[in-house]
C-alpha cells in the first residue's frame, strides 16, 4: 500500500506545478523575491519606508457555489478571477493597494491540466488588479469531496498609508453616491441562482433570449476588478467611502461604508439593471427588496464623493472602461433608503 494507492497521487502535485509556472510567473512584481517551490512567498515592501505609517490590509474570501456551474459547463479557467476579484476588491474599500495574493484548491482528485487551467484565471485575476500570486496550495481530499469537484479560497494582502484610510469619517450630508456596473451577478446569491434554474447538464448550454446568450455564459461571467481604476480614483480625488457590493447585496453592504449619523439614499432607475437580474426577479418570484438584499443588481461598487467632485470621478471611471452612474446621496440618519421607480 502507498500514498497513491490511499488516493492521493504527488506525481500529479508535481506536474501541476510544472504547467503553472508560467501563469504564476506573469503576475510578479519587481517585489517577488524567491520564486515557486518554497515553503513561502517571499515579497519586498521597502515601499514601506515611504508611507508615514505603514499598514497591512488583508482579505480572505472564497468563490462559493457558482463552482457548480464551472463542473457543470466544464470550464474551469474563469472561477480564479472571481476568486480573486472578491478578495482584492474589499481591501481596495479601504484604499489599499493589493501586494500579493495566495490561493487554496482543495479537490477529491488532483487533475493537473484542471489545476493548471484553474490556476490561469487565478493569475489573470492578479494581472487584472496587478498583485502576485506568491504562493498556494492544492490539497487532494480523496473520501472527502468528489473526484470531479474541488473549492477554491483565496487570500490577499495590501499596503496603505494610515492616515489616507477611507472609513467614511469625512462623508457628510449632500455628497453624491456613485456606483460602478457590475459584469453581471459576480460571485454571490448561486444558492439561490441555482435553485431558481436548476442548471443541469440538459439546460447549461440552452440559449436564453433575455441574456442574449448561454445560461451556463451568463452564470459564469467573472467577477469584475476594480483595484486599477478606484486606486487612480482615489489618487485623484477626495473618495470619502467605498463599499464592495458582494453577499448581502445593497443593504448589508452600502451602511459598512457609511459614516456617523449619515444614511444612503439610492434612486432606482439611475442605472440600468441588467437582464439576468430582471430574469432571476421574474423567474423565481423574488420580492425586489430581497433581490436588493441579495445581489450586486448591476453595480459591483458604490463610491461616495462630494458634489464637486462627483463628475470629475466619473471622467476618470470612465477612461478606464468602466461605466459609472450617480445613483444616490448621502443625507442625516443610518443605514440605507432605497426609493422604488413608480
Amino acid at each position: 500500500m502507498d500514498y497513491k494507492q490511499a488516493g492521493v497521487d504527488v506525481t500529479a502535485g508535481y506536474k501541476s506545478v510544472e504547467l503553472i509556472k508560467k501563469d504564476v510567473r506573469s503576475t510578479y512584481r519587481p517585489e517577488v523575491i524567491n520564486d515557486l517551490g518554497g515553503f513561502g512567498g517571499l515579497f519586498n515592501i521597502s515601499m514601506a519606508k515611504n508611507m508615514d505609517k505603514p499598514v497591512l490590509v488583508s482579505g480572505t474570501d472564497g468563490v462559493g457555489t457558482k463552482l457548480k456551474i464551472a463542473f457543470l459547463t466544464g470550464r474551469h479557467n474563469t472561477v480564479g478571477i472571481d476568486c480573486v476579484a472578491m478578495c482584492v476588491n474589499d481591501i481596495i474599500c479601504s484604499g489599499a493597494q493589493p501586494l500579493f495574493f495566495l490561493d487554496y484548491i482543495a479537490c477529491g482528485k488532483n487533475y493537473p491540466e484542471k489545476t493548471a487551467e484553474i490556476v490561469s484565471g487565478i493569475a489573470e485575476g492578479c494581472r487584472q488588479s496587478g498583485c502576485s500570486l506568491i504562493g498556494g496550495e492544492t490539497a487532494e481530499h480523496p473520501g472527502l469531496m468528489p473526484e470531479d469537484e474541488y473549492d477554491l479560497a483565496g487570500f490577499t494582502v495590501g499596503i496603505m498609508d494610515e492616515g489616507k484610510v477611507i472609513d467614511g469619517s469625512s462623508m457628510k450630508p449632500g455628497d453624491i453616491l456613485i456606483g460602478i456596473a457590475s459584469s453581471g451577478i459576480h460571485s454571490n446569491g448561486y444558492s439561490l441562482v441555482r435553485k431558481i434554474f436548476s442548471p443541469s447538464e440538459d439546460n447549461i448550454n440552452t440559449y436564453v433570449e433575455e441574456l442574449g446568450t448561454t445560461l451556463g455564459e451568463a452564470l459564469l461571467t467573472p467577477t469584475r476588478i476594480y483595484v486599477k481604476p478606484v486606486l487612480e480614483l482615489i489618487s485623484k480625488i477626495e473618495v470619502k467611502g467605498i463599499s464592495h457590493i458582494t453577499g448581502g447585496g445593497f443593504i448589508e453592504n452600502v451602511p459598512r461604508m457609511m459614516g456617523k449619523n449619515t444614511k444612503a439614499v439610492i434612486k432606482e432607475g439611475t442605472y440600468p439593471i441588467p437582464p439576468i437580474f430582471v430574469l432571476i426577479e421574474k423567474k423565481g418570484g423574488v420580492d425586489r427588496m430581497s433581490m436588493y438584499n441579495t445581489f450586486n443588481m448591476g453595480i459591483g461598487m458604490v463610491i461616495c464623493t462630494s458634489p464637486e467632485n462627483s463628475d470629475k470621478a466619473i471622467e476618470i471611471l470612465n477612461s478606464f472602461g468602466e461605466k459609472a452612474y450617480k445613483i444616490g446621496y448621502v443625507e442625516e440618519g443610518s443605514g440605507i433608503d432605497i426609493i422604488r421607480e413608480v
